[in-house]
């Protein structure tokens, strides 16, 4: 927790008070605002932003156009973040289980965020997006995204984030660490998730920026606290070589460059009907996955589920046929979905699911898809 948050004992002769969860959450709330960071409730216990009213569930529609927003009310996640301290008391007064989520485009934060799960790396030319691994390259060892971020600060001459005792480092429940920077050169950086085929930095290398948030240090879900280590409690600049690979792997988009545009029916059915081996099945992803990725330049609407629901089908004919082994093209539509939607995981997989089952059962051998 940070050492702001910390309540000051009256008598220091005596065992200082354990502060209340609903202290903590108002606090860490608070804590966060003062510093410029927008914030918002996350769901008791969880990750996730706390859930939409009925109608706004029921009823998608643009964040800007929302009458709760303009009523005070949280609904839409990290597009109702806040610095306004009387709606910060409001909200985590009256619901202390909530957890606390920081917009960080708002903000000017780029976190990094690091994962330890234990999986199975993915092929070499996706640990390190864009710098090619030869093969007689030894990766024994390497598991989580401390190994790779390592191995990247390591190739440009540079210690590696995850010890960067200069700015704030938050362990999460799960093994991994946030590592906080401020971007303060008024650029959009943009958000990605691992080794996404569209934009990344490094496998089980997250990067929350503008279009995501990230956990506030102090919240505990049901998995654990997210805690701070060592002694810094402010982001740090963000470093020129860090922001340097940031912009080498896509995460600053040129300045008034349109949004991909989806590839039309006929043009999709030329590239794929191509040849090629390994080049033709990334660019095979690429084009499926063009429309699922420009949904990610709008705040909200663009047909997210229409465009990510074609893509599963299509990306299940194609797996069907025999063109795209299944294993990646999931995990790719996931990844590049999540990046385009922060923080709905759930409706994500539930679209993939459907569009994937359909599209298997109609194997696309070249012609004939849905219209």
């Amino acid at each position: 927790m940070p050492a702001e948050l910390r309540i000051p004992r009256s008598d220091p002769r005596q065992p200082a008070p354990e502060p209340s969860v609903a202290e903590l959450s108002l606090a860490t709330a608070r804590w966060c605002a003062r510093r410029g960071w927008p914030v918002h409730p996350l769901a008791a216990g969880r990750k996730t932003p706390a859930a939409n009213c009925n109608n706004c569930r029921d009823n998608p529609h643009p964040p800007a156009t929302c009458l709760c927003l303009q009523a005070g009310r949280w609904c839409h996640g990290f597009y109702a973040a806040t610095l306004d301290q009387d709606r910060i008391q409001q909200w985590w007064g009256a619901n202390p289980q909530f957890g606390i989520g920081v917009s960080c485009g708002p903000a000017g934060l780029i976190v990094l965020d690091i994962d330890a799960h234990p999986a199975q790396p993915p092929t070499r030319d996706r640990i390190l997006p864009g710098i090619p691994i030869a093969d007689h390259v030894d990766l024994t060892g390497l598991a989580n995204g401390f190994h790779t971020l390592a191995v990247l600060a390591a190739l440009r001459g540079q210690p590696s984030p995850a010890d960067d005792a200069t700015t704030l480092r938050v362990r999460t429940p799960s093994g991994g660490m946030h590592v906080w920077y401020r971007a303060g050169d008024g650029h959009r950086w943009q958000s990605s998730v691992g080794s996404s085929p569209s934009r990344a930095l490094a496998w089980q290398v997250d990067i929350r920026a503008h279009g995501s948030y990230i956990i506030a240090p102090g919240t505990t879900t049901r998995h654990g606290t997210y805690t701070p280590v060592g002694d810094a409690r402010e982001p740090a600049a963000l470093p020129f070589w860090l922001a340097q690979e940031l912009e080498r792997t896509g995460h600053l988009p040129a300045p008034n460059t349109p949004a991909p545009r989806p590839v039309p029916p006929r043009a999709r059915q030329a590239i794929l009907a191509a040849g090629g081996g390994r080049d033709r099945l990334q660019h095979t992803l690429k084009t499926v996955l063009a429309p699922v990725e420009a949904c990610g330049q709008v705040a909200e609407g663009a047909g997210f589920s229409d465009t990510l629901n074609r893509a599963a089908y299509t990306l299940g004919g194609l797996i069907a046929a025999g063109r795209l082994p299944q294993e990646e093209a999931e995990q790719a539509l996931k990844e590049t979905a999540l990046a385009a939607r922060p923080g709905q995981e759930r409706r994500i997989d539930q679209i993939i699911r459907s569009g994937l089952t359909a599209g298997l059962k109609r194997p696309l051998h070249g012609s004939g898809r849905r219209p």
